[in-house]
């Protein structure tokens, strides 16, 4: 039933791309028709594609100006129905006194700004009621100097007579950070905290205690070597997954120990055995921002996935590919050699495909005079990777933002109130960190982009389907065809042993000029789908494949 099906889904994702391929109406109830089919899909757990969600800039329920959960409810069927992601990562939800929220104050509760605990659990029993898997950002190299933890530590040593050493019965979580008298690089002195004393003084004022603190003042490191650490980390891990989340976003696996990497991977290897004693599916995926060559290392750990840096950002394979400054072939070249390396260190390893996220510039800034053409197949250059892709909120838009921090966390454009009056997308508008500076999109609103056939949503959303309806995509081994690669044909097959993911031939063209390219050298000689971008149509004539500027085809085994 399920070959029938997707051979069913091709076929009307064929006629759609290939033979519409018009700005009519008809196409685009062609492609509700082929959406509203996605949900029939049964994918595996590799072949997840997900999207990444700042709740806090997504969709505002209550008109407090701030995203919340009810809203990022409200609007799971554009997530998983309209888009066809078959994941949501939340960026972390705790509460917090910052607005990005990676420094938590309580690991076991739901960020009051975002909603109540109960918010949380309609929407994991929502997500799960969609077959839809739901991750957590889960930051415990520090937290945030409100945590009790820290604050009975403070407290503590800020009353100690000077000269006297700390005892632990006393106050146990002195032994939770990194404190000590003699500073080192990373060190901020205990007044740093600016947690309140008796009367105007700073708690700590004057006290020869400083704490490490790595990436800021406002988070102090824990000390994870400690087992009252890990045992607190355990049941923080056990809390979460027994509720039924699906697994944890690790952050800043890199820092858990400073220049110490056989520690740092040792920690993640202690944490994924805890998880999977609590749930043995549980899904973990860890942020090793460093060259590819190092968190390729931490696949040791056991770990499911790890971000994929070296594709990343707008200097990373993808974008360098696009650009020009690459050579086509150059993408499925890292991709080969990727897939061995990581293998290497893990043969059941689960790559983490990612093309932005919350911390780069978004990638429509990219490509100086772009009409589009380049920020669209650099989405599908990223969903084109194998294991499990995520989507950064908005990409699918190609938003804008770059500079500061808050700017990359922009409030997803559902509407532009100008043009979009008496929209029912304005109600859920979110106002957006507090020190954003004006972000300015170039591609409009999701309202006036499902209205345009060639918008860079309908793009993002016509590749989402194909990678879910070929199962290989994700779950298959790249191996480039040299023959028919050149300086702009990009050019791979992606096979499994697995007999009921039928191998394909993925085809590309970087170039701003149409291709045509001798397929009699391969087996692939079935059309099966095309991501293009403007009416030009991708041809296939005996064994010429014509490409037009910057398009994309995928071919099966045979002939037409």
């Amino acid at each position: 039933m399920k070959r029938s099906f997707r051979l069913s889904f091709l076929f009307l994702l064929i006629l759609c791309l290939l033979l519409a391929g018009c700005r009519g109406s008809s196409s685009g109830a062609s492609m509700e028709k082929v959406n509203s089919s996605l949900t029939a899909v049964s994918l595996p757990d590799a072949c997840r594609t997900t999207y990444e969600v700042f709740v806090y800039s997504f969709a505002d329920s209550n008109g407090d100006g701030i995203g919340d959960l009810k809203g990022l409810q409200e609007k799971l069927p554009y997530i998983t129905d309209e888009m066809g992601f078959s994941e949501i990562w939340l960026m972390p939800v705790f509460p917090s006194p910052t607005y990005h929220k990676y420094d938590a104050m309580d690991y076991l509760a739901i960020d009051s700004q975002y909603g109540t605990m109960e918010d949380f659990n309609s929407l994991l029993a929502a997500c799960h009621d969609k077959g839809v898997r739901l991750i957590l950002d889960l930051a415990v190299n520090h937290t945030s100097v409100l945590h009790p933890w820290f604050q009975q530590a403070a407290e503590y040593l800020a009353a100690l007579p000077e000269g006297a050493d700390p005892v632990y019965e006393d106050c146990p979580y002195v032994w939770y950070y990194n404190f000590t008298r003699e500073p080192y690089g990373g060190c901020e002195p205990l007044a740093a905290a600016g947690l309140p004393g008796e009367g105007n003084k700073v708690l700590g004022d004057g006290s020869p205690w400083y704490y490490e603190a790595r990436f800021w003042s406002g988070m102090p490191d824990l000390n994870l070597s400690t087992d009252a650490v890990r045992e607190e980390i355990r049941q923080i891990a056990s809390f979460w997954l027994s509720k039924g989340v699906d697994g944890f976003r690790l952050d800043a696996l890199t820092s858990y120990y400073t220049d110490n990497t056989p520690a740092s991977i040792d920690f993640t290897r202690w944490f994924c055995d805890t998880c999977r004693e609590i749930r043995s599916d549980a899904y973990l995926v860890g942020e090793c921002w460093t060259d590819q060559g190092a968190y390729a290392k931490y696949y040791e750990s056991g770990i499911d996935s790890l971000f994929d840096f070296e594709f990343s950002g707008n200097e990373g394979v993808i974008a360098s590919v696009v650009k020009g400054s690459k050579k086509a072939s150059a993408y499925a070249e890292a991709c080969a050699a990727e897939e061995a390396l990581y293998a290497s260190y893990n043969p059941a390893y689960v790559n983490a495909p990612f093309y932005t996220n919350h911390d780069m510039a978004r990638s429509a800034g990219y490509y100086a005079y772009d009409d589009g053409s380049r920020t669209k197949l650099a989405q599908a250059l990223n969903l084109m990777q194998t294991g499990n892709a995520f989507v950064y909120y908005g990409e699918e838009l190609g938003m804008k933002g770059s500079g500061k921090d808050e700017n990359k966390r922009a409030p997803m454009y559902w509407a532009d109130a100008s043009e979009n009056a008496g929209s029912p997308e304005l109600s859920i508008l979110c106002q957006g960190p507090a020190d954003m500076g004006n972000v300015e999109h170039k591609f409009g609103s999701l309202e006036s982009q499902k209205k345009d056939p060639w918008s860079v949503w309908n793009y993002v959303r016509n590749a989402v389907l194909i990678r879910n309806a070929f199962p290989v995509i994700a779950r298959g081994v790249t191996t480039p065809v040299p023959a028919l690669q050149s300086d702009t044909i990009g050019a791979f097959t992606r096979t499994s042993e697995d007999k009921n993911n039928s191998p394909v031939l993925i085809v590309f063209n970087t170039g701003e000029e149409s291709q045509t390219i001798d397929l009699s050298s391969v087996p692939y000689q079935t059309l099966s789908a095309v991501l293009t971008v403007s009416d030009e149509a991708v041809k296939l004539s005996g064994s010429q494949l014509t490409l037009p500027p910057f398009a994309l085809a995928v071919l099966e085994a045979g002939e037409n």
